[in-house]
């Protein structure tokens, strides 16, 4: 059996040929953190803008680009083909406790003491139960059908960033071929989480190892697809709850591998800062909006990325206060006329 070819092995050598853009006009981006059934927040705060503002219409219409990162994915995906950000909450909120099952308590709690030592050696939940309701929301969609143009990260089977892109630009012939519901499942496939998404030979896991802030991507992949000044594009980022990440005793006095075991989430919370601090330098700090969840009060533990029942409980109130306090920002910035779709190079919507 031949082995699929790397991703890597067609790279441009060269600069990309920029596409024109009217001078003067904003070039819009919104970037979604992953951060599993915390995904409640991105998808609260976005079908609150759409009840406040937009009549109940799709937010993502008013979108140029739509970049996010495993559950940031799969609501970036959904607002492509104009599913609404209230539709896409109901997903979690009707399946997120089917999706992360919560281990109930029993007498001496074995049940949750069983699961982490399960954990240990095994992924936790069900992916069967995530791609259900996928297809139900995206159905047999590609990523060229995709009215608004996309970056999804996820890494493959070779350990290589990938990032699954729109036919947006001419180089970009690779994913316009894909079903969303792959990509769904490749971007969201979080190690210890789910196992890693298998689609034929090819194999992937979750972005939000490398990207778990998506920022950059959607920035980045703007700036050299198309002729536009830096202070033209406008990014709104939303985050799924941050959190305080401070050395720990254990971490300063032995600092092995026991006291250094969240060492994902200290790196996931780093490249976010890192990515908005990058973002905020190319195209002016006032450019980006970015809104998240404060950290947990002291004495607080952060909600799990499997914690539905706080995620349910806690979320959508904070979501909803963000956007009474920022939303008519976001309205004169982002929501002053739908977006046009984007010209397609390959795949159902090209000319």
């Amino acid at each position: 059996m031949s082995q699929q070819p790397r991703r890597s092995s067609g790279t441009l050598q060269g600069l990309r040929k920029p596409i024109p853009w009217p001078d003067g006009k904003p070039f819009r981006i919104l970037s979604i953190d992953g951060g599993g059934i915390r995904g409640i927040l991105p998808a609260t705060m976005l079908a609150e803008i759409e009840s406040r503002y937009l009549g109940g219409r799709c937010v993502g219409d008013y979108f140029d680009m739509i970049t996010g990162t495993s559950t940031g994915g799969i609501i970036a995906l959904g607002l492509s083909i104009g599913k609404t950000a209230k539709i896409i909450l109901d997903l979690y909120i009707e399946h997120g406790d089917k999706i992360f099952p919560p281990a109930r308590y029993n007498f001496f709690n074995l049940r949750k003491i069983w699961r982490s030592v399960q954990g240990a050696q095994h992924h936790r939940y069900d992916p069967a139960k995530l791609e259900g309701p996928l297809r139900h929301i995206l159905q047999s969609s590609k990523i060229g059908d995709a009215e608004r143009r996309l970056c999804i990260p996820s890494f493959d089977g070779f350990t290589e960033v990938n990032v699954f892109k729109t036919p947006h630009h001419r180089d970009y012939k690779m994913d316009w071929k894909e079903d969303m519901v792959t990509v769904a499942m490749a971007t969201a496939a979080a190690p210890t989480y789910f196992p890693v998404y298998k689609n034929g030979e090819r194999m992937f896991a979750d972005g939000g190892v490398w990207a778990n802030n998506p920022v950059m991507l959607g920035l980045v992949d703007a700036l050299v697809c198309y002729q536009l000044q830096r202070r033209q594009v406008h990014v709104l980022s939303l985050g799924t709850g941050d959190t305080e990440i401070k050395f720990t005793e254990g971490q300063i006095l032995h600092g092995g591998l026991w006291d250094w075991k969240e060492i994902i989430s200290s790196a996931m919370h780093l490249q976010s800062q890192n990515a908005n601090g990058q973002a905020g330098l190319l195209i002016g700090r006032d450019q980006l909006i970015r809104l998240n969840a404060p950290p947990p009060s002291s004495g607080q533990k952060p909600i799990d990325l499997d914690d539905y029942a706080r995620a349910c409980a806690e979320l959508p109130g904070i979501a909803k206060k963000l956007i009474e306090d920022n939303g008519d920002v976001i309205r004169d910035r982002f929501l002053f006329a739908p977006a046009d779709p984007y010209p397609a190079y390959y795949g159902s919507r090209a000319g």
